[in-house]
Order: C-alpha cells, then sequence, then structure tokens
C-alpha cells in the first residue's frame, strides 16, 4: 500500500488536490519549468527562479524551457514538453515541478493529471518563502491571508479536504503556512478564517501606527532603505549603524523591518530602516506583507535605493524597485521622498565598473566609499539646517529638550545671561527658540545664511 492510501482522507495536505501522487517524504527536488518568449529577461528570471527554489530548500535537478509565443490554455506549455517532463520526472527521481510564472486554476489542474507529480508555481514558491521566514506575529499573518486568497479560486475540483498548512516534514514546498491553522475545502468556513485574520490585521496596523508616531516624535530624519531582494540592504545598515541584522545570500533573508539609529555624521543623527526587498512578478496578495516596508518608504525622509551591479540584469532590477514604488507604494498625488541610488557590491565586479545611473558607489561588505555615502545623506538631509551658537535664557532651557535628546544640540557653557548652545536647526526650530529668548552667541562663527 502507497503512503499515500495509508493516510486518512483528513490527513491529506493541501498539495493533494487529485489523491493521485505518493507522499513526498523528507526533501523535494525540483524540476523548473519556462517558457521564452524572445526576452532577454527570461533567462534571467528562470535564474532567480533556482534561486528561490534554493532560498526554499529545494535542490534543483534539471530546467526545462520551451519557446512559445503564448502558454498553452490548458497545460501552460504544449503537449510534447509535457510529455518530455514526465519522461524527465521518471529519469531523474524529482518530486514537483516549479513553473516560473504563475499558473491558471484548471492549467495546474490538468498538469497534475498528465504529470501525477505536484506542480506549483512561482507565486506558491514565493509564499513559501515568506510562510518560512516570517518571524513576527503580524507578517504570519499576512502570510496566511495571501495563501488563502490564493487558494480559493483554486479550490474546484480538487476534491480534497485541505488541513494543517504546514507543520509536517511530509508537506514540502508550496505547502507551508505559519503554525498550524485547520483549512476546509469548505468555502464559508474559508471566507471565515480570511476575516479573522483581516480584523487581526487591522488590529496589528493600529499598533504598528502607535510605533511609527512615536519614532515620528524623536524629530530625526528617517531613511528607508529599499532595493531588490539580496541586493545588500541589510549589510549596508549593519555598517552605517553597526547593528547585527541577519545577513544571508539568498532572496528574501529579511521579511521584518529593522529601525535603528546612528550618527550619520558627527554629531548629526538618523533613523535607519531596513525593509523587505522587492522582486519581480511579486505576488499582488502578497503585497500587504510588505505593510511595515511600504509604509517606511512612504514616510522617509530619503530613501536609499540598493543596487547589486555585480548582477548583469541590475537594470531590471532597477526598473522592476521603480515600477514596484509607482504600482504598490505611492499613490498618484503622494509625496515622494528624494531617492539616493547606491551602487553596491563593487567588490564583486569584474574590471571596472561604468553606469549611466548617478549614484555613490560603494561596497557595504569591505566598506568601499562609505565616508563618501556618508557625506552625500548628510548633504540631503541636512543641507536646509543651519549650524548656529546661540545663548539659551536659563528659565527657557525647558525648550532644548527636543534637540539634545536627538543629538541636535549641546550646551558648552553656562554665562550669566543663560546657556551658551551650539546646534544644527530648521529655520523654524530657530524662530521657535528666539520666541523663547534665544540669541545668537559670538562664541561661535554663525553661517552666512543664518536669520
Amino acid at each position: 500500500m502507497s503512503d499515500e492510501k495509508a493516510l486518512p482522507r483528513e490527513e491529506l495536505l493541501i498539495e493533494d488536490r487529485l489523491g493521485l501522487r505518493a507522499r513526498v517524504m523528507g526533501t523535494e527536488q525540483a524540476i523548473l519549468v519556462g517558457i521564452l518568449y524572445g526576452r532577454e529577461e527570461e533567462e534571467e528570471s528562470l535564474r532567480e527562479l533556482e534561486s528561490l527554489a534554493d532560498t526554499a530548500g529545494i535542490p534543483t535537478l534539471a530546467v526545462m524551457v520551451q519557446k512559445r509565443h503564448r502558454p498553452h490554455p490548458a497545460t501552460f506549455i504544449g503537449q510534447g514538453k509535457v510529455d518530455e517532463l514526465k519522461l524527465a520526472l521518471s529519469e531523474l527521481g524529482a518530486d514537483v515541478v516549479i513553473f516560473n510564472e504563475e499558473l491558471r486554476p484548471a492549467q495546474a489542474r490538468n498538469l497534475e493529471k498528465a504529470l501525477n507529480t505536484k506542480v506549483i508555481d512561482r507565486t506558491q514558491l514565493i509564499m513559501d518563502i515568506f510562510a518560512q521566514r516570517a518571524s513576527t506575529k503580524e507578517a504570519k499573518l499576512q502570510v496566511e491571508l495571501a495563501q488563502l486568497h490564493y487558494l480559493l479560486p483554486r479550490l474546484r475540483g480538487w476534491g480534497m479536504s485541505l488541513t494543517r498548512a504546514g507543520g509536517r516534514a511530509v508537506g514540502g514546498v508550496g505547502t507551508r503556512g505559519p503554525g498550524e491553522t485547520q483549512l476546509e475545502l469548505d468555502r464559508n468556513k474559508i471566507y471565515l478564517r480570511i476575516h479573522s485574520l483581516e480584523r487581526r490585521l487591522k488590529k496589528a496596523s493600529s499598533e504598528r501606527a502607535v510605533r511609527r508616531h512615536k519614532r515620528t516624535q524623536s524629530e530625526l530624519p528617517e531613511i528607508a532603505l529599499i532595493g531588490y531582494t539580496n541586493s545588500g540592504k541589510s549589510t549596508l545598515l549593519n555598517l552605517l549603524c553597526g547593528a547585527d541584522a541577519f545577513v544571508e545570500d539568498k532572496l528574501f533573508a529579511t521579511l521584518d523591518t529593522r529601525v535603528r539609529r546612528t550618527d550619520i555624521v558627527p554629531g548629526r543623527a538618523v533613523l535607519i530602516a531596513d525593509t523587505v526587498g522587492f522582486i519581480q512578478d511579486l505576488p499582488h496578495d502578497l503585497v500587504p506583507a510588505f505593510a511595515a516596508t511600504l509604509e517606511a518608504a512612504q514616510t522617509a525622509d530619503l530613501l536609499l535605493h540598493v543596487v547589486d551591479v555585480s548582477k548583469t540584469s541590475w537594470e531590471s532590477d532597477v526598473r522592476a524597485v521603480m515600477e514596484t514604488l509607482e504600482s504598490e507604494v505611492f499613490q498618484k498625488d503622494d509625496h515622494r521622498p528624494p531617492i539616493l541610488t547606491v551602487l553596491n557590491k563593487l567588490d564583486c565586479c569584474e574590471g571596472s565598473f561604468s553606469t549611466s545611473i548617478e549614484g555613490i558607489a560603494i561596497s557595504a561588505k569591505n566598506g568601499t566609499n562609505v565616508d563618501e555615502l556618508r557625506e552625500a545623506i548628510a548633504e540631503r538631509l541636512f543641507s536646509k539646517s543651519l549650524d548656529v551658537a546661540f545663548t539659551l535664557p536659563h528659565q527657557a532651557l525647558y525648550a532644548l529638550h527636543p534637540f539634545t535628546a536627538t543629538g541636535r544640540a549641546r550646551i558648552v557653557g553656562y554665562v550669566e545671561a543663560g546657556a551658551q548652545i551650539e546646534g544644527l536647526l530648521s529655520e523654524d526650530e530657530w524662530h521657535g527658540l528666539q520666541a523663547v529668548g534665544a540669541k545668537l552667541s559670538a562664541f561661535a562663527s554663525v553661517p552666512d545664511e543664518a536669520p
């Protein structure tokens, strides 16, 4: 008796839609399949799919491609290629076939029936990676919600109950979900679960808004690191802030936004947020899982766009990030923070490097040109600030606290008229201090632009 027949019906996992496959025990191995439409990006996209599979812990045994003008409506690839794929599965002993584009429900069912093997697509693979790596409560809820939305149109015709989206070694890639949520085939129960998740996420969003409000009260400039996944954002955060953010040479190593404080140059403190990396063809249902990342970008004073220039496809990566910003992050009339492009991974480039894109070329790994980057950041964030030396009456020192707390002002001495202070202030802040008695002092020079 096969492993599948030995399992009671209610123990079948999400991928057992047809009940025809043998159980997959232990580590799965994959064959990747894609269509070449005649564009250069497709080959790079397939290499990226292999990296995604590796991130999910799935070794790739072979990559199969077919040149077509459009996908086959019934099986995505042509019937001849389906037969070739079935033979390769038998010869190589692969457990799963991963397609480089999102399959329609009917295409997935037809392929699984023809191949008698689990079939998943790029969307499911990315969701699986998120399910494995999400660590915060909110991220786990967002991933489960995305999985449920993905499953809804694919319920009809599978004929199997859905249970335990993960938590079992036999589940495998494309089936994991945070926790051991019981997913029933019945649509009403799934809708109830979706509504429950949405209520909990709404509460989590309110809590995140409170934390964001506390950060804005600090009056420190905020920087958001954005970029394609695995472009080196976490490594740059560690370099600039002396942080200990997790770094791994895999896609989506960072799924939770981290915020750190640092002096970008002496006496000028900032907050830097490390965010989730973008990717081409990001599943739309996973966009809410980027909520913290999107908000960090929306409220930032400066965006650092980190680009991995050691990749041959870095220009298409740049386009993917900019398109995601326009379609998912900012609305038409939203204010957009200035963007400083950081051309990263110089240490991985062979020979000379040249680009038409304006930016600061660095290596976050070995610190090349980091001082130039710090100065460029300071110039953009503090160019309109005033370096002022002034005296503040003793009775008005309470007004100085927001500036000393954020490192933008310091008391250098005391005289009969009050405290002598050096500070880095905006014009509005300086006028506010003047209103409580602050007067320019002669103990230090004042820039020409000071009022």
